[in-house]
């Protein structure tokens, strides 16, 4: 799980910015939205241009060097804050991998171009590399002794470097670095709002409807789509020699994609991946931005439950203050932010918060500073 993420001189983050999801309050209610003492479920709110999707982007920085996933360099290109003097962009990650406490901090160039890595275990310096220094890395691990630590390429991880040359030997250390790794290959970041993109899972573009088609899920999309009040009846036909997904109005077929709204576009883009997230083990992080831009707040509210009953640690931006309740998530899981700090509800008041309080209330009448 992710427990810790500090950024700093990235994109709208000049100074450290600090996300802290192990400070949780101990309600007694909605319990399972906290996992190991860490927030398993965050709902994340801020003005517009305070750097909620620069905070996703920042969170799966990540998958550019460690990772074989998809990427775009695109979100990339603007990468240092304008207003910090420093040449290089920092990032701390901090993880509860198999109980253990796992931290990753790296510094940037740019989005290729790595200055300086760092990782431990438990508070055991395993990895270090300092191209400021040199280029030789202190490498720990059992099973790389005999590993070159001269590693030349600026824009190679020397924790990539090591997962792909070596044969660690099995130990409690080198299962939780390897299960660091599949963390990092389960993360997943996409959006629907201005243009579909999305980071990390999977490698290259699959289409959303044939990918339905081909695993025959156009009943449960039917389905899906129905229970999200988008009453509809679907079937796959063909066309040009493939099959595609079509509205069924009682034997006339009208193509998928040429009838379907900006909403019921979305839901589409969320169950393609939502198949994906229910695969166990698949996926160990979603980061959806502007997860509801398009939605009815009931509708809202039935995704975030979806993705609660599913487990996986989650984290959604939104402007939707209706979702903002004591009946789906808890005041620990909803954080306010702004261009300096984000926190939750109740670190952002001094009142003590109850089950049986209206926080959307409290929230609309500026009962919550950050």
């Amino acid at each position: 799980m992710l427990a810790k993420f500090k950024v700093s001189n990235f994109k709208s983050f000049n100074k450290d910015f600090l996300l802290d999801l192990t400070e949780t309050n101990g309600y007694n209610f909605n319990s399972e939205c906290i996992k190991n003492g860490i927030v398993n479920n965050i709902l994340v709110y801020g003005h517009n241009g305070v750097g909620k999707s620069n905070l996703g982007l920042a969170l799966f920085d990540i998958i550019e060097h460690l990772t074989d996933q998809n990427k775009n360099e695109k979100e990339y290109e603007i990468y240092l804050n304008a207003y910090n003097d420093s040449k290089y962009a920092e990032f701390y990650y901090e993880f509860l991998i198999n109980s253990n406490k796992v931290i990753y901090e790296y510094k940037k160039a740019d989005y290729k171009t790595i200055i300086y890595e760092k990782f431990s275990i438990n508070g055991e310096d395993l990895v270090i590399l300092d191209r400021n220094e040199s280029n030789n890395a202190i490498i720990k691990f059992q099973g790389t002794e005999t590993l070159k630590t001269t590693i030349d390429n600026q824009e190679l991880s020397v924790l990539k470097y090591i997962r792909n040359n070596s044969i660690l030997e099995e130990n409690s250390v080198n299962t939780t670095f390897n299960n660091f790794f599949k963390f990092i290959d389960g993360m997943l970041f996409f959006r629907s709002l201005r243009n579909n993109m999305y980071l990390g899972l999977e490698l290259g573009g699959r289409n959303a409807l044939e990918d339905i088609v081909e695993k025959n899920n156009v009943k449960d999309f039917e389905q899906f789509l129905n229970e999200a009040g988008i009453e509809c009846k679907l079937k796959a036909v063909e066309e040009l020699d493939k099959k595609i997904i079509a509205f069924d109005f009682e034997d006339t077929y009208i193509p998928f994609e040429k009838a379907c709204s900006h909403g019921t576009w979305a839901l589409t883009l969320f169950y393609f991946w939502f198949q994906r997230i229910k695969e166990k083990s698949k996926v160990s992080f979603v980061f959806i931005d502007e997860f509801d831009a398009f939605y009815h707040h009931e509708l809202s509210a039935l995704i975030v439950k979806e993705l609660k009953n599913i487990g996986v640690q989650f984290a959604l931006t939104t402007h939707n203050t209706s979702i903002i309740t004591n009946d789906l998530l808890r005041p620990d899981c909803y954080f306010l932010m702004n261009k300096n700090i984000i926190r939750s509800l109740s670190k952002s008041t001094s009142k003590e918060l109850r089950e049986a309080h209206n926080i959307e209330k409290m929230y609309k009448a500026g009962s919550f500073n950050v």
